[in-house]
């Protein structure tokens, strides 16, 4: 039938849908659900559902009336290569007559008797292990060709175990492209590498709150980078990054949980500045704001994992993406009454646009400005701003730079290259604009002691400036506990060697004037090898 033939038998029944109404009911229609349950759950008159199931090619499950029963044939007599009905009625064994002769044939179903006994241990086994009815259909479906609805093993299995009430749940509602919500829960069981022995996994999901589309990932541990990094690869594998994200009060993301003011982690806070969202955690013991993604965590740990053990992480991740693509994405769900990936195509294009380069990752921490104006990160020295000795400053640092920023505010305050360990950066502006006169008398003094000492305590201050003030002392009080010839020498091997520093000298008077130790053929602790030998000789006499 030709749409516009379609669309002039439908107005004939006086009730015309939307087109949104109608993929739903078409979408219901394709999973089996009888007409009376289409209408119960869209409100859409039988009739007006029929009429658009079967002008989609869909076919309807005839209506049952009380005190009637579909026929069914009973016995097939075959004259020839046709065989016609011969009678109808009960269900007993059906019963064919070829040729004259004739054959019993396999017995039918009783019409009371449900689709999934065939399959009994398999559910039996299922529910053992503790997986739900869903998940059971699900791989009754994949693994053993199983024709029957859900609702069949959903009815089998309350039958073996009997149902349980559900608590009924406030819905959040939120526009396309607004709001994430983001978990952790327990994953699956997973052969560990190292030790050959499995460890439990954690299992992170993003949720999106207008088509309930989820993002499942598995990882080993957390941390805050971690918690930072699913968030990115879910923009990543959505394509796009919500406006919002709603989060628990999980260290990773919450450092100081408040109701009206909470201190967010700086890392994962940047992160999602990069993708222009804003975190907003829950209140503290106040899961439903996130029900959304709780559910898809349970669900999940039911569903797909619920007994399930996995050689390899990346194997467990696999079989989760294939569950994602091939059932959760095409469920209707439980609140919109929608496919779920037909809610994700209309939320895909409200998302914001990724950026061009990923997040820049670095580490944090807080460190104290000592005496001489300087921070330590990882050995290196750092000068902070003038005036704030004793101060704690947050850092910040990667593999190119180190950045100190304002406690309160959050502000730049400076950047430095990194340094090597044991190094200093001091921005030219901090340094004295000229020499005082105590270094003055300094440098003389080292001149005096000796020419290479000079030189090279001229070296020291020309590159360290008033920090290398020490290593002058340091190498004066070696002239003056191993003689001024011996260090100058040692300052000229120095400079020689382009190492002009207090260490290498140090450690080059220390190797020249180590004691050679020598071995001695007479101590007085050692007696002489005679008394041993006499000792011995009178022994051996006692003896005989």
């Amino acid at each position: 039938m030709t749409r516009r033939g379609t669309e002039w038998s439908l107005a004939g029944m006086g009730n015309v849908l939307s087109d949104d109404k109608q993929q739903q009911v078409l979408a219901l229609g394709r999973l089996g659900w009888s007409l009376r349950r289409i209408q119960t759950a869209t409100g859409v008159r039988r009739e007006t559902a029929s009429g658009y199931l079967k002008a989609a090619g869909i076919s309807v499950g005839p209506s049952g009336r009380w005190g009637h029963r579909t026929a069914k044939p009973a016995i097939e007599v075959i004259t020839g290569s046709e065989p016609t009905i011969a009678s109808a009625g009960d269900s007993k064994p059906a019963i064919e007559v070829i040729t004259g002769s004739v054959v019993i044939a396999e017995e039918r179903r009783s019409p009371t008797a449900s689709a999934c006994e065939p399959y009994r241990d398999l559910i039996e086994a299922g529910l053992e292990r503790g997986r739900n009815a869903m998940a059971i259909w699900q791989d009754l479906v994949t693994d053993h060709g199983f024709a029957g609805k859900y609702a069949s093993v959903m009815r089998y299995a309350v039958k073996l175990r009997g149902s349980r009430p559900v608590e009924a749940r406030v819905v959040i509602r939120t526009a396309p492209g607004e709001e994430a919500q983001a978990d952790y829960g327990e994953g699956p069981m997973v052969r560990d590498a190292t030790s050959g022995k499995y460890r439990r996994t954690r299992l992170f999901i993003l949720t999106l709150g207008y088509s309930r589309k989820s993002v499942r990932l598995l990882t080993w541990r957390s941390s805050s980078r971690i918690w930072a990094e699913l968030h990115e690869r879910a923009f990543r594998r959505l394509g796009g990054a919500t406006r919002v994200v709603v989060l628990d009060n999980l260290r990773e993301g919450v450092l100081r949980p408040d109701a009206y003011d909470p201190t967010l982690n700086p890392l994962y806070a940047d992160v999602l500045k990069h993708y222009g969202a804003t975190a907003v955690p829950c209140r503290v013991r106040d899961p439903d704001r996130k029900g959304k993604t709780e559910s898809a965590v349970g669900h999940t740990q039911r569903t797909p994992l619920r007994g399930m053990r996995f050689e390899t992480i990346e194997e467990a991740q696999t079989y989760l993406d294939r569950w994602d693509a091939n059932w959760a994405d095409k469920r209707i769900h439980g609140t919109t009454k929608r496919q779920v990936a037909a809610m994700f195509e209309e939320e895909r294009p409200h998302l914001l646009p990724l950026p061009i380069e990923p997040f820049r990752y670095y580490q944090h921490g807080e460190r104290t400005v000592h005496l001489d104006g300087h921070v330590e990160v990882e050995g290196a020295y750092y000068a902070a701003p003038p005036g704030m000795i004793g101060a704690r400053l947050p850092v910040q640092w990667d593999g190119e730079r180190v950045r100190l920023l304002d406690r309160t505010t959050g502000r730049l305050l400076r950047e430095h290259l990194l340094q090597h360990r044991g190094g200093y950066r001091t921005p030219e502006a901090d340094k004295p604009a000229k020499t005082p006169q105590t270094t003055l008398q300094l440098l003389a003094r080292t001149r005096y002691a000796g020419r290479d000492i000079g030189a090279l305590c001229s070296e020291i201050h020309r590159c360290d400036g008033e920090l290398g003030v020490k290593r002058i002392l340091g190498v004066l009080s070696l002239a003056r506990k191993h003689g001024a010839p011996t260090v100058d020498a040692a300052c000229a091997a120095a400079t020689d060697m382009g190492v002009p520093t207090y260490r290498f000298v140090r450690r080059y008077i220390e190797r020249r004037i180590a004691p050679q130790l020598s071995l001695r053929q007479v101590d007085p602790l050692i007696r002489e090898l005679t008394h041993y030998r006499d000792l011995i000789n009178h022994m051996t006499k006692e003896s005989e």
